[in-house]
């Protein structure tokens, strides 16, 4: 699975354009499945401006339990979500 996984990747990579990745997402991905991927990206990007975690529950309709995982995502300094959320 890894090779399959680094294919992809790389795939993603190369695109430069958002219409060509959004038509990718489209063609790859479920509705459903685009919808968690932006709600979860929206929750970190909500944890990295310090939103509080209640509030954002309140918002996104999300457990705390799924927050947490958020926060320690971005509490890890070598995460990749926490570098590009930071800039």
């Amino acid at each position: 699975m890894k090779k399959e996984l680094d294919d992809i990747i790389s795939v993603f990579t190369s695109i430069s354009d958002k219409h060509t990745m959004r038509k990718l997402f489209d063609e790859l991905l479920t509705e459903n499945e685009r919808k968690n991927l932006a709600l979860r990206w929206k929750l970190l990007e909500k944890l990295s401006k310090n939103t509080p975690q209640r509030e954002i529950a309140k918002t996104l309709h999300l457990s705390l339990c799924k927050i947490t995982r958020g926060s320690k995502i971005l509490k890890n300094k070598k995460s990749a979500c926490s570098k590009i959320l930071n800039k």
